[in-house]
């Protein structure tokens, strides 16, 4: 019966049946019985997914539903929404991680017995998991079903070993890293798991369960954070039964840790626009340039990709604070399936509403919201985090690096994602010149376009040292990772990336100072940096690469120039002779289509396909596919060799048949396919004819500001199989010296560059 509450799309079924979009629209048209809408939209209906699952079985078209497909659907469809979903599946992930057995014995039976059976389960294992004693009811907040002994001003329940209202550690009493757990109905509160340590309302009959009472922190500001992990209910667990039940035997398949990744990922991927994530490459590098802790703190967690990256250690504590509840819940869950380690989770504004206030961590890493206004600046004014400077309204991310540095132990290390204009803004030079001269920034990394969100900006790493009372250093590290940005999706090249960032930062941290990579890196004493602009952003300050080996560099560009004209010279067409103009029998796109000989697609705008796309600008300039689709219900278009792609905007006479290379490619906006029939059509001799001057004049219309080609009224002659494999071979020939063209043009701009480069460097003589 519960199982009919999680609902599937038509695209949901397409997937659990193994066909496309179409079919599951003709099935409706055809099948009386097919079950009807309960949810969604007139163009997006959902179905049940109990009845659809039936439906499928009877009909023959589905013998068993894939274990990960109905564990997504019943969460994707689940009433209380994803998130709430996800939430609950974690929980019981954790507990199937911890203590497999006690699930086993809360599972056996109904669905009503589990409803009954688990919150207390989950009570035991969360409560042990985050590191808090149950029933303790010490520093002013309220243990599991006791009223709270104080005020606001403690943690809720006191993990083992610390003191009251504090955290192992050293974490003072004001501090809010414990967990509070409530297992009361929850009153007004989103369903989920909520960490942190803000203070309970003192009962259990608080009129909002998971939801805390502000209290005074940080010169008396009010913190109003959501701090009690929020144990479902029967009523709350029991629709989620089915989901549970199917969680629990994809972890037996999978692991627990491994499940919760699929869920999360898949959730992600299905909601990229509400989300900005950090990429697994870059939390690692990050990490690695944290260096080894046994205290960690991300105060903007998101998904927890950062502290997930930390390695471990012994006795561990990682500390997450966002001011979304469902990522600082999902982030806690994650973390304690991924690691042994205390996590401290924590729901709030971090500027305005510090959960760790107290805290001095090992380090701190942080990928911080960027260009933010609205970050706190009128009432922050006197906080005594702005060691360096009170930041600009304008400079939310030197914000987040002061609130970074303040949360470290002396000694401690800081890296930080941030924006390059940060580097170079003027309303933040007197903070970066501050931050210079004391000694706590030690290096600014530029990193290669695509390494991060948003993706066509270079990003920075800025690594900052609490200082001590020993001297700042006189130097900075400046380095630059540009060069090994890579092409399409695939991003840079993250290996080259790590060699050259890590190499440098580790013999810079060893000794002080570091010899210098032209391009690429080179420790700046600090006194060349505190000019008028205090301009950080290290292409300013680094010699080009061509001053290394420009020469040997420009020599090898000029063999390989060398070679490709003389193949470029091979393949010139050989002249031919007059002819008159032939008169044959003309057909068009669309006829060949409907008699069967090309099928045609046109490029979508959303996909399930995680593969690379090729782009209208792909195919204009000869290039691999480079972009992207959105996830949306909508079926990809996949490319296969033998394929026909033609741009429909721009007015260009361009083709392109698809190649092993090329083929399992998704079609991207304003392209459109022609897969034809090989034993009625040859594809070259179809594009090459597609490619015609005449024949792309008389197909496109004029009637907006751009062109637009009717791929169906192209023409093509009516010729016999071999006559057209005959043209086909010339079009291919034209088709190689077309690339050799291309590539002949590309390496003569690099020499031609080189050469300026190396003339005006010094790199290269005139003789």
């Amino acid at each position: 019966m519960q199982d009919n509450a999680t609902e599937v799309t038509a695209a949901g079924i397409a997937r659990l049946a193994g066909v496309g979009r179409a079919a599951v629209s003709n099935w409706r048209r055809r099948h009386a019985d097919f079950p009807k809408p309960v949810g969604g939209s007139e163009t997006s209906p959902s179905f049940a997914l109990a009845e659809v699952e039936g439906w499928l079985r009877r009909q023959g078209k589905l013998a068993e539903v894939p274990l990960r497909e109905r564990v997504w659907q019943q969460l994707a469809g689940h009433p209380e929404g994803p998130v709430a979903a996800l939430a609950h599946a974690g929980c019981v992930l954790l507990l199937i991680h911890d203590r497999p057995t006690v699930w086993l014995e809360v599972s056996a039976g109904s669905d009503e017995r589990l409803a009954a059976m688990l919150p207390e389960a989950l009570r035991q294992v969360l409560v042990a998991r985050f590191g808090a004693g149950a029933g303790n009811a010490g520093g002013g907040g309220a243990g599991v079903g006791d009223a709270g002994g104080g005020g606001a001003g403690g943690a809720a329940v006191n993990p083992p070993g610390g003191t009251p209202g504090g955290t192992p550690g050293g974490t003072p009493g004001g501090a809010t890293g414990s967990v509070a757990v409530n297992t009361s109905p929850s009153r007004g509160s989103a369903t989920g798991v909520h960490t942190g340590g803000a203070t309970s309302s003192g009962s259990n009959d608080a009129p909002a369960a998971g939801v805390n009472s502000a209290r005074p922190v940080n010169s008396g500001r009010p913190v109003n954070t959501a701090g009690a992990v929020h144990i479902p209910t029967g009523p709350e667990i029991l629709p989620s039964a089915p989901l549970l039940r199917g969680a629990a035997e994809l972890a037996a398949e999978l692991g627990a840790r491994q499940t919760f990744e699929f869920l999360l990922g898949r959730h992600l991927d299905a909601n990229p626009r509400q989300y900005t994530l950090t990429p697994a490459e870059l939390a690692r590098l990050m990490a690695e340039l944290a260096g080894p802790a046994r205290t960690v703190l991300d105060p903007a967690c998101g998904t927890g990709a950062l502290l997930r990256a930390v390695a471990d250690r012994p006795d561990q504590e990682l500390y997450a604070q966002d001011s979304a509840p469902e990522l600082a819940a999902l982030t806690a869950l994650r973390l304690a399936l991924h690691t042994h380690a205390v996590v401290r989770g924590a729901t709030g504004d971090t500027l305005r509403a510090d959960a760790f206030a107290g805290l001095r961590a090992d380090a701190v890493v942080c990928h911080p919201p960027f260009n933010e206004r609205n970050w706190g600046h009128d009432e922050l004014a006197y906080d005594p985090r702005w060691e360096y400077g009170f930041p600009a309204r304008t400079e939310s991310e030197l914000a987040w690096v002061q609130h970074a540095l303040a949360r470290l132990r002396e000694g401690g290390t800081a890296v930080l994602l941030m924006p390059p204009a940060a580097a170079s803004r003027r309303s933040g030079r007197r903070i970066r010149a501050d931050l210079l001269r004391r000694g706590a920034l030690r290096a600014v990394l530029a990193l290669p376009v695509g390494a991060a969100p948003p993706y066509n900006i270079p990003l920075h790493l800025w690594v900052l040292h609490r200082p001590g009372r020993t001297p700042a250093q006189p130097e900075v590290l400046l380095a630059d990772a540009g060069q090994f940005a890579g092409e399409g999706r695939d991003g840079p090249d993250w290996r080259a990336v790590q060699e050259a960032v890590l190499g440098a930062w580790r013999a810079f941290d060893r000794d002080g100072t570091v010899e210098g990579r032209p391009g690429v890196a080179r420790s700046v004493p600090v006194i060349e940096l505190l000019d008028d602009d205090v301009d950080l952003a290290p292409a300013r300050h680094l010699p080009p690469p061509a001053a290394a080996d420009g020469a040997e560099q420009l020599t090898a560009v000029r063999e390989r120039l060398d070679e490709t004209l003389r193949l470029t010279a091979d393949l010139t067409p050989a002249a031919s002779g007059a002819a008159q103009s032939a008169r044959w029998p003309l057909t068009t796109v669309g006829e060949l289509a409907r008699g069967g000989a090309v099928a045609l697609r046109t490029g979508g705008i959303g996909g399930h396909a995680r593969v690379p796309v090729l782009t209208d600008h792909d195919v204009l300039a000869g290039t691999a596919p480079s972009g992207t689709l959105p996830e949306s219900d909508e079926e990809a278009v996949l490319t296969e060799p033998g394929d026909v792609v033609v741009p429909v905007l721009g007015g260009g006479s361009v083709a392109r048949v698809v190649d092993e290379a090329t083929a399992g490619a998704a079609l991207g906006r304003n392209l459109a396919l022609l897969r034809p029939d090989p034993t009625a059509l040859d594809p070259w001799f179809l594009a090459g004819f597609l490619r015609g001057t005449a024949n792309n004049r008389q197909a496109s219309s004029y009637a907006s500001t751009a062109t637009r080609l009717d791929v169906r009224r192209l023409q093509l002659p009516r010729l016999p199989l071999d006559e057209q494999r005959r043209y086909g071979a010339r079009f291919r020939a034209l088709d190689e010296f077309e690339r050799a063209l291309r590539l002949a043009g590309r390496l003569g701009e690099q020499l031609v560059r080189g050469m300026y480069d190396g003339l005006t460097d010094g790199s290269v003589t005139p003789d």
